[in-house]
């Protein structure tokens, strides 16, 4: 048996772990370790060369930057940031028609743009706009499905824990992805604005016939206490970024002290809350060491077997166009997303792909923020979508059913593959800010 079908075999193993439940990374490990000590012909060996992709996949400086982010989310969260950023927000959009709806669409936009974490956007937003939607005559399936449309928004707007992740894994600059988020992140979010003014204009009985406003107006002192602590937040780590005063690893340091401070300053932060802000802190770092590791070690595997090499050469001589190619991919991925999570259908194409798209000198960059969107569509699609049921767990009403929220988040969905096929079909949309 040669390494390459060592190496088809092992991902087909891989792959039907997976779908009888076994966790993705320890599938990633043991088909690795398998393949590796097969295609050597030594166990020991084969422990040593993963020994060394575990110690490589996190020893890099720039790991450092997914604790302090996922900190610094945690804190923005338990601060109260999501509720201000929502009253902010609906006080700027309640005259329009669904402009509660718009407002949590613009809610969940800001709050994207400080923590970086979809569930956290999709458990924050459940307990505050779900009500406020039903009580202001929305339908619950509506106001359920644009949460969690809008929810996978932290997934793409900077600072984005997935962007970090296919960074860590490509070896790319996770600034330069950071600034391509940006733009398709900003049309995401319009094309959701969009679309729900235009379905409660032409779709009533999906979105709510009797649209009240919210009834609640703030004076501009308050608004002002309410989104200036945002705002400067935003502009420290973003713009420290950008303009090329901090890396990411120190601005999310940064932005993790500022977020504790206003905490403090809001006297939102107790000791019960810091505790469980870094428990949770801790386990979810821990969970992204596993799945770094796992993925290492699977890359040297598939590295020995071949498998990338002769992917890459079947491409060149199917004389597919990289628009074929890249559309293929996308679907892939999609249809992963409905069976995996959207960390381990990276962990899994990613490595797979990355010869082969190097191969015929495709942006990195873009292919990134591309892989990223078509997996924030998994988040909304069943079986799985990881965003619904994190919806489901937060919702205090036993009467809305897992279907409700999945039919809730189909229009989103469907956004979120217009917004797809712009980003392929005009890359400057992730790449003008970097100037290529």
């Amino acid at each position: 048996m040669t390494p390459f079908d060592i190496g088809i075999l092992s991902l087909l193993a891989m792959g039907g772990l997976a779908i009888c439940g076994l966790y993705i990374p320890i599938a990633l490990i043991l088909c690795s370790f398998v393949g590796v000590w097969a295609i050597k012909g030594n166990a020991l060996l084969a422990a040593k060369m993963l020994g060394l992709a575990a110690n490589d996949a996190i020893s890099s400086y720039f790991f450092g930057v997914v604790p302090v982010f996922v900190l610094m989310g945690f804190l923005v969260s338990e601060s109260g940031m999501g509720r201000d950023a929502f009253d902010v927000a609906n006080a700027m959009f309640k005259r329009i028609k669904g402009g509660l709806g718009v407002g949590t669409i613009a809610a969940n936009t800001i709050f994207a743009a400080i923590t970086g974490i979809s569930i956290a956007s999709a458990a924050v937003f459940t307990k505050i706009a779900v009500p406020e939607l039903r009580r202001h005559g929305y339908e619950t399936r509506f106001s359920v499905g644009l949460v969690a449309g809008s929810s996978v928004l932290g997934m793409l707007i900077p600072p984005s824990l997935l962007l970090i992740l296919y960074g860590l894994l490509t070896e790319q600059s996770i600034g330069d992805l950071f600034l391509a988020g940006l733009g398709p992140g900003l049309v995401l979010a319009v094309l959701f604005g969009l679309g729900t003014i235009l379905m409660a204009i032409y779709s009533p009985g999906f979105v709510g016939r009797n649209l009240g406003d919210t009834g609640e107006t703030y004076s501009g002192t308050e608004l002002l206490n309410k989104g200036l602590p945002i705002v400067v937040l935003i502009s420290l780590v973003l713009g420290g970024i950008y303009a090329g005063f901090f890396t990411p690893v120190e601005a999310g340091a940064i932005g993790t002290a500022g977020a504790f401070l206003i905490g403090i300053l809001k006297r939102r932060l107790s000791l019960s809350a810091l505790w469980r802000v870094l428990v949770e802190t801790g386990m979810i770092t821990a969970a992204i060491c596993f799945l770094l590791i796992a993925a290492q070690m699977y890359s040297r595997m598939l590295a020995f077997s071949g498998v990338p090499a002769g992917f890459g050469a079947y491409v060149a001589s199917a004389d597919l166009t990289i628009l074929g190619i890249l559309l293929l991919y996308c679907l892939v991925v999609i249809l992963l997303g409905m069976i995996l999570d959207s960390g381990s259908i990276m962990l899994i194409l990613v490595p797979l792909m990355l010869p082969v798209v190097t191969a015929l000198n495709v942006d990195l960059v873009w292919f990134g923020i591309i892989t990223v969107i078509a997996v924030e569509i998994g988040l909304l699609t069943p079986p799985f979508g990881i965003s619904v049921y994190v919806i489901k767990a937060s919702l205090d009403d036993p009467e809305i059913a897992l279907k409700d929220i999945f039919i809730g988040a189909a229009p989103f969905a469907l956004m979120m593959v217009v917004c797809l096929a712009l980003v392929i079909l005009f890359p400057p949309l992730a790449t003008g800010l970097l100037g290529r």
